[in-house]
């Protein structure tokens, strides 16, 4: 799991590595914020609470999938493991056994959240 601060110095590192290090960490801190909205929920007696909570769990989750997306645009072996996993019919095991070379063939269903490429 990515921290809030880098392990190597700065100045080592690449725009490009010191953005994924952000997304990587916003994509943690949304979620945090998802599982603590859940919890938050499914605990509250009163319901008006209760959705509103559910609204604010529903809004992280739109948070992460951009922020997935945006990793997914930005580096290839990601986009190559998102592609490999998800949306897929197949079970997650059947899928892996597939990406190593066994010869299962997977059937993929598409869906986008909208393109984040510049």
């Amino acid at each position: 799991m990515a921290s809030e601060g880098v392990h190597e110095l700065k100045k080592d590192l690449s725009r490009k590595t010191r953005d994924m290090h952000r997304a990587l960490v916003s994509l943690r801190e949304e979620l945090e914020a998802i599982d603590w909205y859940r919890q938050r929920a499914e605990a509250c007696r009163d319901s008006q609470l209760k959705e509103i909570l559910l609204h604010n769990m529903r809004e992280e989750m739109e948070h992460a999938a951009m922020l997935i997306e945006w990793l997914r645009n930005k580096d290839g072996d990601f986009d190559s493991h998102l592609r490999t996993f998800m949306f897929s019919d197949a079970s997650l095991t059947e899928t892996r056994e597939t990406a190593a070379g066994h010869s299962r063939t997977v059937t993929y269903r598409t869906a986008t959240i909208g393109s984040l490429k510049e």
